[in-house]
């Protein structure tokens, strides 16, 4: 790799010294192609030298960064989660892009490596043309001219679902709704293709996990509280969705780092595809599967394994999906399946995505279950028995994250109100208190969804708690869909 121009000494890939260097490369690059453009025709020489520093400084910061993920918040800048210093000789640039991204809205620039030239020509002249005209919905008409330009290397993200001052929780409910329905739809396709034989773009998976963490890592409580919402009909699709949540909230809770989550993501939205394989009347009967039946499903591990390795030829994927989608189902000790073959320890993303997936599946009722189980029994089971065969450092690391009672699950007060668990607690003395919406009144009287928030932590003047929780129900009993309680 030759030496980039704007990396200083000392400045190496990874570090936020080089983050920061590059940074300022791509924002006065960025600057000087766009004023370029403004100021003469395309085919001028200093047009064409703009773009060529342009595409140049990105490509080198790709090599070692993978992407690109330029994000506003309010007054500031940040480069792949790094925050870029605004300085007396990058004073116009910044102040430029900055101008730029507020007038069309745009919340964050993502660019992936395989970004071409031309694809800055068309989304700069693109810019340019629009920012000419009446600023109503710039940003919608901005992805409308897009599309049909080709830009299948550029994503943005509107303000709305990156401002770090998400205009109240309303909002922040609907950005997470919007994610976890993009979410859903992207997996649904993916599937589908693979079940029809067709070539099945990842670019859309990426940027549906992209946006899935940076809702764990902004709006953590809204987007895990969408993992309630049951659909029997779209369940491998919500099922896929929702390990994702949780394998990448646990993954942050362990300590990853953002490109970390990432690929976690990926390998979790995907631990799955080896469904797609299995006949559809299998993975959708309501009864108690056959011998026959149940070897085939017993299957898609390594039918999903063989799926993935298929789609690296057309799309970049992390080969830890691969391991993935073959190691979710094996036990700690090897007594799952697939059979092991020789000795293996599981990888850390299998045993992440193994808990993850074993929690949803055991709190999701499906169409042929006469009782569900309730969430606190579904944990205790996990951390006690052994026989389940799952790490128990994740699963301890789950409790930590979620709390003894889980966000949606529905409790009994001391004081006969009925309530939905509506996020948990960071104190870990106080894991049996979490904030909790009252659905029923002390009366019997229903409170209409979203409920009203109480903490359970609240004491009063005699330093007695107001409220405890006695004990775990239904929510079919009373007739409440804890999912309503996160719409």
């Amino acid at each position: 790799m030759s030496e980039h121009p704007h990396r200083p000494a000392g400045a190496e890939p990874g570090n936020e010294a080089f983050i920061r260097a590059s940074g300022r490369g791509i924002l006065i690059t960025f600057h000087s192609a766009l004023r370029a453009l403004k100021l003469y025709p395309v085919e001028n020489a200093t047009v064409q030298k703009a773009l060529d520093e342009l595409h140049g400084t990105v490509r080198h910061f790709v090599e070692a960064e993978q992407e690109i993920e330029l994000r506003l918040s309010g007054d500031f800048l940040f480069l792949n989660g790094v925050r870029l210093r605004l300085e007396l000789d990058n004073f116009a640039a910044f102040s430029g892009v900055l101008s730029i991204l507020r007038a069309f809205d745009i919340g964050a620039l993502r660019i992936n490596s395989g970004v071409e030239r031309r694809e800055w020509l068309a989304f700069l002249s693109i810019l340019l043309t629009l920012a000419a005209q009446p600023s109503e919905d710039r940003y919608v008409t901005l992805i409308e001219r897009m599309g049909p330009a080709g830009l299948p290397n550029i994503d943005l993200e509107p303000s709305t679902a990156t401002s770090e001052e998400i205009g109240g929780e309303q909002e922040a409910k609907e950005v997470a709704k919007r994610t976890y329905a993009q979410g859903v739809a992207v997996t649904k396709e993916v599937v589908n293709s693979v079940r029809m034989g067709r070539t099945s773009s990842l670019k859309k998976v990426k940027r549906a996990v992209q946006m899935i963490v940076d809702q764990v890592l902004t709006n953590e409580t809204s987007i895990m509280g969408l993992t309630t919402l049951r659909d029997y009909d779209e369940y491998t699709f919500m099922h896929s969705v929702n390990v994702c949540i949780f394998a990448v909230a646990l993954g942050r809770k362990i300590g990853f780092s953002k490109l970390q989550l990432y690929d976690l993501g990926m390998t979790a939205l995907l631990h799955d595809i080896g469904k797609a394989r299995v006949p559809i009347e299998i993975t959708n009967k309501t009864g108690s599967l056959e011998d026959a039946e149940w070897r085939e499903m017993q299957a898609h591990p390594w039918r999903g394994a063989m799926t993935l390795f298929g789609m690296r030829g057309y799309d970049e994927i992390p080969y830890r999906a691969i391991l993935v989608a073959h190691e979710h189902h094996m036990k700690t000790d090897l007594t799952g399946y697939p059979r092991h073959i020789r000795p293996r320890t599981l990888g850390l993303f299998s045993r992440i995505v193994s808990v993850a997936d074993g929690f949803d599946a055991a709190t999701t009722r499906r169409s042929y279950q006469t009782v569900p189980i309730e969430p606190d029994q579904v944990l205790k089971e996990m951390w006690s028995n052994p026989r389940r065969g799952y790490d128990p450092m994740i699963v301890k690391a789950l409790i930590n994250l979620i709390g003894v009672y889980p966000i949606g699950t529905c409790v009994i007060l001391d004081t006969f109100e009925v309530a939905i668990v509506a996020s948990t607690v960071a104190d870990r003395d106080q894991l049996n208190r979490p904030t909790v919406r009252i659905a029923i009144d002390a009366n019997g009287g229903v409170v209409p969804p979203p409920g009203v928030a109480v903490d359970l932590q609240e004491k009063g003047a005699d330093g007695n708690f107001l409220r405890s929780i006695v004990k775990v129900t239904n929510p079919e009993r009373y007739g409440l869909v804890p999912g309503d309680f996160f719409l």
